[in-house]
């Protein structure tokens, strides 16, 4: 791409959030309509359990309650929610009905709906609901699931949806001729995206025009209209779904979730517009879940400290139904443990269990933030046994750049495979410690400075981004010479309308000013795929460029005309065209709008890189684990804008130390949640973490788009429970303490070493 303008790669500020700091975001809680009722969910109080019946006599006579919806309303086949990732016929039994279908499978789940004047009324009408479940055993544990002692799904039989296995050379031989082996048990706790407004929509039917509008669109606004209009019977073109301000999304949001249904059901049903919006109890038990698994790995190491193989057993727990993308996760588990080093031979295999729990979908970095924690707790537990130095062994066998493409392990049932595209780790990797001073950082290794042990922790990562097939992007030069943006892409506050102005702006050559992106809503472009797996700078931004290319083509042509000369002859000068030293204003070109399209295709993935270290200190007495310092340092190919990349990476780790240090949704033997508000549920504050930093290099650019991006939304959580977990461990290396476990809150560590003080105890 040549263009005179530089925009891509400068630090801009965002354009979005002047609107936000002034109060004029338009969030699902803003939108109203004329006459608008409001809507409540019933939701179940049983994890498990057969619904004898339903009566809302009572509820109806409550005055000013319009409607009540159950699963009898729906249909002889009540609607079920469509797998949207990996979508295999085995999956097909374990997808969630709209309403809950003569039984209730988690707490939470929906079994009815109330329309009402005021959402008030609606709450109060839920008490007038009679509700008879015969409560059936519940499940919520591996070993639950093995005995089977109850099934969630009896047509199938058994509570084991799907097993993938990711598999590579031959692991069997590997571990054969290895010269040491090492088997180990871990365990990831299930916690949750937590965004700062909850989800709601609000739903509107035209009648005469038999249209139906939906605000409160996010993420995957163009597929989830494919899912309702096929539900409710309509073709697509008469489902408009409008994107609004929200407050983050990281990727639970903007899936598709029986509210996404019922709420367009009833305004349709009712002929007047319908709002719902979820309150955060709703949100931690009806929201998408995520990350919990267990697992046996065993690591085959030859004599020297080079990688062998991986293999063993993985069980994720997905919950009581298979959501939209509820296999990524599981499946991401077992594909990528390899991460950046060479492992020649993978036979691993993640089964899905399902449980009376909150259905699984995903959240940052879905299956790599899990199966990081594993490999690189594995990666020191060899080092310390082979007595080989950790950042040695990881030299040895990080992937290297004359290796590029670097096939990974080929994943089954779905029989797709993937490859590193390129990069040169081992330069990020040294970059790393350079910048952290680990050097000299290590002479704290273990010491007791004022009641806390010191400790070092590092850990290498992949990236993937960019998922395909496409995305589209139509530009639009008005007549007054701006340019409209209009783009599949959807903004879940990762500063989309600031990245894809300066690629417009670069790709056209007009000036950023005059630049508006429009994104996310069904009626801007034919078809659009979202933004979700990193992939909107590169997707987006991409057909931007092929866009911008055909409008100057465009613009050529039309001048040309007016010139009467060829296209070839037109020299397009900023906000001008020229032809033998005459000029033109763009804003006098055409009398009507100039307008094109573009679709970008991809198949390859890309994949940023990285390595992050931590300083922390760990109080013996409380178990407190505090991060002194943090690093990242990843490669993403080539930067757009640095400085909201710069905001994603920190924003990134701060969600992963989250993760391995406080959050966790906690269920008891009957399948209750214990963890339902930010009481019990802790969330990192701006005060937790106060030293994070990151720095963004661009040494390998990708070479499957034209923007030589690589997506990078996620790169900041994937190692941050693997990197906190060795940083404990090296704190408390005398003790004999190994984290296998998250999240490593006080009480854990506290534990593990009270356990390692009488295991010292026990052997003197």
């Amino acid at each position: 791409m040549k263009a005179s303008n530089s925009y891509i790669g400068r630090p801009m500020d965002r354009v979005e959030d002047l609107r936000m700091v002034r109060g004029r975001g338009t969030y699902v809680a803003d939108v109203n309509r004329p006459d608008q009722l409001y809507g409540v969910i019933l939701r179940s109080s049983v994890a498990h359990g057969k619904i004898r019946s339903i009566d809302f006599t009572r509820a109806l006579e409550l005055p000013g309650v319009k409607l009540v919806l159950t699963a009898a309303d729906l249909g002889a086949t009540v609607p079920r929610i469509p797998v949207r990732l990996q979508p295999l016929p085995e999956l097909e039994p374990f997808r969630q009905p709209m309403l809950a279908d003569r039984k209730v499978r988690y707490v939470g789940e929906p079994i009815a709906v109330v329309i009402a004047e005021s959402a008030a009324i609606a709450e109060d009408a839920l008490e007038h609901i009679d509700l008879d479940i015969e409560r059936l055993p519940a499940i919520t544990n591996r070993e639950q699931v093995e005995a089977a002692a109850s099934v969630l799904f009896e047509d199938h039989g058994s509570n084991t949806a799907i097993t993938w296995k990711a598999l590579l050379g031959d692991a069997d031989a590997a571990f054969k001729t290895a010269d040491y082996v090492r088997r180990e048990r871990f365990q990831i706790q299930r916690h949750t995206a937590m965004f700062m407004e909850p989800r709601g929509f609000v739903a509107e039917w035209d009648a005469e025009a038999a249209k139906l509008t939906v605000w409160g669109a996010a993420k995957l606004a163009w597929h989830n209209r494919r899912v309702l209009a096929a539900a409710l019977g309509l073709d697509e073109d008469a489902v408009n779904l409008v994107e609004v301000d929200v407050g983050g999304g990281f990727g639970s949001r903007g899936e598709f979730y029986p509210e996404d249904y019922l709420i367009p059901a009833a305004a349709k049903i009712m002929q007047r517009p319908v709002k719902w919006t979820e309150d955060r109890r709703e949100h931690m038990m009806s929201s998408n879940h995520a990350r919990e698994i267990e697992c046996n790995v065993e690591i085959a190491v030859s004599r020297d400290g080079r990688f062998l193989g991986l293999r063993g057993q993985i069980w994720a727990d997905i919950g009581a139904y298979l959501r939209t993308n509820g296999s990524m996760g599981p499946r991401n588990v077992a594909q990528f443990m390899s991460g950046p080093y060479c492992f020649g031979n993978v036979d691993l295999k993640c089964s899905m269990l399902t449980t009376n729990k909150t259905p699984s979908g995903s959240y940052r970095g879905p299956g790599r933030f899990e199966t990081d924690f594993i490999r690189e707790r594995l990666i020191d537990i060899v080092a310390r046994e082979l007595k080989i130095d950790r950042l040695e062994l990881r030299r040895r066998n990080l992937v290297a750049d004359s290796q590029m493409p670097y096939r990974l392990p080929f994943i089954t049932p779905s029989d797709s495979s993937n490859e590193l595209d390129s990069g040169d780790y081992h330069a990020v990797f040294e970059r790393c410690l350079k910048e952290f001073g680990w050097e000299e950082r290590s002479k704290l290794r273990g010491k007791l400075v004022d009641g806390y042990y010191h400790g070092l922790g590092i850990g290498s990562f992949i990236e993937g981004g960019a998922a395909g097939p496409k995305e589209d992007a139509r530009l639009v030069l008005e007549t007054d010479g701006s340019l409209s943006v209009y783009l599949g892409s959807s903004a879940i506050g990762q500063g989309l309308e600031t990245i894809m102005a300066q690629i417009a702006a670069d790709a056209t050559e007009l000036p950023f000013e005059k630049i508006t992106v429009n994104h996310g809503s069904t009626s801007h472009v034919k078809d659009g795929y979202g933004s979700y797996h990193s992939r909107s700078t590169v997707m987006g931004g991409s057909s931007i460029l092929l866009a911008g290319e055909k409008l100057k083509e465009l613009i050529r042509e039309t001048a040309a005309k007016r010139f009467n000369c060829g296209p070839a002859e037109i020299l397009i000068d900023g906000e001008q065209v020229s032809y033998a030293g005459n000029h033109l204003s763009l804003s006098k070109l055409s009398a009507v709008p100039l307008e094109v399209e573009a679709s970008f295709y991809n198949t390859k993935h890309t994949w940023a890189y990285g390595t992050q270290a931590a300083h922390v200190a760990v109080d013996p007495g409380t178990g407190e684990v505090k991060v002194v310092d943090y690093l990242s340092v990843e490669d993403v190919g080539r930067m757009i804008n640095p400085l909201t990349l710069h905001g994603q990476a920190i924003g990134a780790i701060v969600q992963g130390l989250g993760g391995a240090l406080l959050e966790h949704l906690v269920y008891d033997t009957e399948g209750q949640l214990l963890t339902g508000s930010f009481a019990d549920y802790l969330l990192p504050t701006a005060s937790d973490f106060p030293n994070i930093r990151s720095i963004t290099l661009e040494l390998k650019p990708c070479p499957n788009n034209p923007l030589g991006a690589k997506g990078a939304g996620e790169g900041g959580v994937i190692p941050v429970g693997g990197v906190i977990g060795n940083a404990v461990a090296d704190a408390l290396f005398h003790l004999n303490v190994q984290p296998l476990e998250l999240p490593l809150s006080p009480p854990r560590i506290w534990e593990l070493i009270e356990e390692a003080h009488q295991q010292q105890l026990g052997s003197s």
